[in-house]
């Protein structure tokens, strides 16, 4: 007898379709699984084995050949004991071959034949509605989330006798219906601009950044507030749209960082530690998970204490920033990971991170050294350089300069002008405009020609960093307001690039 059982195999953050084909014939008991499948898809045998038996079902003592097609696709996990337990079933005329033609299933088994929770549950469903699949039957506890996705029925069940009987058309099993409220927001931060004290230019390059979308770098003394500030920025970001959200909770659940959950509503934010590894940055290892800079994706990225990071991962990310993705290639494999995230960023001036005071005690040898750990075309992606500086005793003093909730109304608002120009193109927000774009959508005004184009000149703008003036420059309009980019924007757009970390650029205004 032979059964042909459908599921899905995790790949980069999207799912394949797996073909699970079962094959009982007499012969000395035997129980075979081919088609390139890892360590924990070898010992599906002994879990399946035991969950059939422990589940009340009789295990064929003939010999059983189960093949995971197509056999080139490298299968990884215990996502597929599901699968081929119910072909086995299937196989022995214990289930009913008909009703599997129509269905996915996918789950890891207990040897009691209970389902375990497995990552990746979003992403097989997607696959199974892009496959034409009528439903899907899983582990009770990832209902909820694979239900996220339209057109989808999903049938949960506890254990391998509830598959059974869904799959016998004896009940429906726990169906969870989608529902926009079910979104999982995380609670509250605590935390505001009202915070802040004395910041008034970070605090603008800090609405400047959320409303374009832009990568900042914050560099200053120690203390200064410069992580109060970075911790900040999510108050002010707008919400996440309804297939940002969808697509962060399948990373996220790729990843295993939150199995079963329902949909992400808030924008990641992500702070790994400056002894993070290559890899851990930007994804990798012999499976390829994602990395932080994709779990970050839709969100920010934050790395405290720039300078600390190895040179080998921050020069990993130029790619990512660059292009919105990266690809890690292992073996005969290539693995594409999104990445289009906000990086913000903090670094001291020098390793005591007094440099220019009387405090500082750093030789000149030891500074240049110290900065020469942040590359030229690393700071080159980065759109704003902010100053951050130890406020005056009376700015300190005083009250709030702003609140969250009054800036957030002003980068939605900047925001709703980009979604309105930017329609059909391809870019959410002024910092994935590429150079077409640019060319379209940025017009300066005679002073702002001559300014950039003297800036240009002076040779403090690389080509890509003129391109990148034009882009924040085109944000401040927005913040302000105005259909057009006139000088004064152009100006403010040329004094957040300004270098605060290689000694000082001239300001080319």
């Amino acid at each position: 007898m032979l059964a042909h059982v459908t599921t899905f195999a995790i790949h980069g953050v999207d799912s394949r379709r797996v073909t699970v084909e079962v094959d009982l014939r007499p012969g000395l008991p035997a129980f075979t699984i081919v088609g390139l499948g890892d360590r924990a898809v070898r010992e599906a045998r002994e879990r399946v084995r035991a969950a059939i038996q422990n589940s009340g079902f009789a295990f064929p003592a003939d010999r059983l050949t189960v093949n995971l097609a197509p056999a080139y696709l490298r299968k990884e996990g215990p996502g597929f004991d599901l699968a081929i337990a119910c072909g086995v079933l299937a196989a022995a005329g214990q289930l009913p071959r008909e009703r599997l033609a129509d269905v996915a299933v996918f789950g890891e088994l207990a040897l009691s034949g209970e389902l375990r929770a497995s990552r990746g549950v979003l992403a097989v469903a997607e696959g199974v509605v892009g496959a034409g699949l009528s439903g899907l039957v899983l582990a009770a506890g990832h209902a909820r989330e694979a239900a996220l996705i339209d057109d989808l029925a999903v049938h949960g069940a506890l254990d391998l006798r509830e598959v059974a009987a869904i799959l016998r058309a004896e009940t429906d099993g726990t169906v969870a219906a989608r529902a926009d409220e079910d979104a999982e927001a995380a609670p509250g931060p605590g935390v505001d601009l009202a915070d802040v004290r004395g910041h008034r230019g970070p605090l603008r390059a800090l609405a400047v950044a959320a409303a374009g979308g832009h990568n900042l770098l914050l560099a200053g003394p120690p203390g200064t507030g410069k992580t109060m500030l970075a911790r900040r920025l999510p108050t002010i970001l707008p919400p996440l749209s309804r297939a940002e959200a969808v697509e962060v909770t399948r990373i996220h659940s790729v990843a295993g960082r939150r199995p079963g959950a329902g949909l992400v509503a808030e924008r990641p934010f992500r702070a790994p530690h400056h002894t993070i590894s290559a890899s851990g940055l930007v994804g990798g290892g012999s499976s390829p998970l994602p990395g932080e800079a994709t779990l970050a994706h839709h969100g920010i990225l934050f790395l405290d204490e720039l300078a600390e990071f190895s040179r080998h991962a921050l020069e990993a990310l130029r790619q990512p920033l660059e292009d919105g993705r990266v690809a890690i290639v292992r073996g005969q494999r290539t693995a594409l990971f999104p990445t289009r995230f906000m990086l913000v960023a903090s670094t001291n001036p020098c390793p005591c991170g007094f440099a220019g005071t009387p405090r500082c005690r750093c030789s000149d040898a030891d500074i240049a050294r110290y900065r020469r750990r942040l590359s030229g075309p690393l700071l080159d992606r980065l759109d704003l350089l902010v100053d951050v500086q130890r406020p005056s005793p009376e700015d300190f003093a005083a009250g709030p300069i702003c609140t969250s909730a009054a800036e957030r109304d002003r980068v939605l608002a900047a925001r709703a002008r980009q979604a309105d120009r930017l329609a059909g193109t391809g870019a959410a927000c002024n910092a994935q405009l590429d150079a077409a774009l640019v060319r379209r959508h940025v017009r300066l005004d005679d002073r702002g020609d001559r300014v950039l184009r003297r800036a240009y000149e002076r040779g403090t703008l690389s080509p890509r960093g003129h391109d990148r003036v034009l882009r924040v420059a085109r944000t401040i309009a927005d913040l302000d307001g105005s259909a057009g980019v006139r000088g004064p924007h152009l100006l403010e757009a040329l004094a957040l690039r300004q270098d605060v970390v290689g000694g000082g650029m001239e300001d080319a205004a």
